[in-house]
């Protein structure tokens, strides 16, 4: 009877996840938002819910997808979803906002967003001026996409007024809204943006896939795609977010080994867009954009302030504190357990 009893006790321990009994996770499931899953700009994510590194850090996640980054943000403002992954700069306007969110894992050592006109309704165009009165494309309104862009417009002598933002997503609706002549530019990523470049509906004007090239656009180091959340989600559960680090520090460290054969094996068909060669591309185009470890650069919340406030008089008149907009504390322990990935 003992020996029945141990054994049973022994398959139902089995059954469970394996790290939520050593860990101890406070919150075996979760749920992320994330604004347009199949970008570059969220590759991490991807990889590690398709190489099942969640499950194997004990944890039941679920993934959501929303049109862009805002979307995303307001579903775990409303409390339907628990993270968001989704753009740095976020966390800064949250702050601001009274409503303190904190990233905890870096996806993008770069934006990736590119800023680019469309030369079927734009044939004569000269400078970032032109675009007064023109319709902009973005993932959606207020989402980094739209960030960018107004930081840009900003630079040129024009405020988000002057133009009109239009919200097409981060798949085929934006290909189609570009290549049918519904807006005049766009700001979005790949594999939107390689798709477009190679049939000729896309002029660049700012490019921000290579780091150096960001940089120098926004005078520093700009985190871009991350993991945050409301901190007291952080505070009620350190166990979860390291076991959400673990994953993602992995996935990191597999995408700078991984060659484009790998991901195209790797990801859902749907993200291709119906073409393999530009997802390839795009690919390539992203690697060195994608953070290496997850660590957020020291004056990455400066950068991203800055942006924010040359569109935004008023939080760039605020005092905020920019340590209590992200940690490394998440991302030490996991490199420290997964040195190689």
């Amino acid at each position: 009877m003992q020996r029945r009893h141990l054994i049973a006790g022994g398959l139902a321990a089995a059954a469970l996840p394996p790290l939520v009994l050593a860990q101890g996770i406070e919150k075996p499931k979760v749920t992320i938002a994330v604004g347009g899953k199949n970008l570059f700009y969220y590759l991490p994510l991807t990889v590690a819910e398709q190489l099942g590194y969640f499950k194997q850090e004990g944890l039941d996640l679920t993934i959501v997808d929303f049109s862009g980054g805002s979307r995303a943000l307001q579903a775990v403002v409303g409390g339907s979803a628990d993270v968001v992954s989704g753009a740095f700069e976020h966390t800064v306007n949250m702050q601001f906002k009274g409503q303190p969110m904190r990233a905890f894992v870096l996806q993008g050592l770069a934006p990736q967003i590119v800023l680019g006109i469309n030369p079927k309704t734009m044939p004569n165009f000269k400078s970032v001026a032109d675009l007064k009165g023109k319709k902009i494309g973005v993932t959606a309104p207020g989402s980094s996409t739209n960030v960018l862009a107004n930081y840009v417009l900003a630079k040129a002598g024009l405020k988000p007024s002057d133009v009109s933002f239009v919200g097409v997503g981060a798949s085929n609706g934006a290909v189609a809204a570009m290549r049918s002549g519904q807006i005049d530019a766009i700001s979005n990523l790949d594999p939107v943006i390689s798709l477009l470049q190679r049939s000729g509906d896309l002029k660049i004007i700012t490019d921000t896939r290579i780091v150096a090239k960001a940089e120098e656009v926004f005078g520093g180091p700009m985190p871009a795609g991350c993991l945050y959340c409301p901190q007291p989600f952080l505070d009620k559960n350190p166990n979860t977010a390291q076991a959400i680090t673990n994953a993602m520090v992995r996935a990191n460290k597999w995408i700078q080994q991984a060659g484009p054969g790998d991901i195209i094996r790797l990801v859902p068909e749907a993200y291709l867009l119906g073409d393999r060669a530009v997802y390839i591309d795009g690919f390539l185009a992203a690697q060195k954009a994608l953070s290496p470890d997850g660590s957020f650069p020291a004056k990455g919340a400066d950068t991203a302030f800055r942006a924010l406030a040359s569109v935004d008089a008023k939080l760039g008149a605020a005092k905020l504190d920019l340590n209590a907009v992200y940690t490394n504390s998440f991302v030490q322990k996991a490199n420290a357990k997964y040195p190689k990935g």
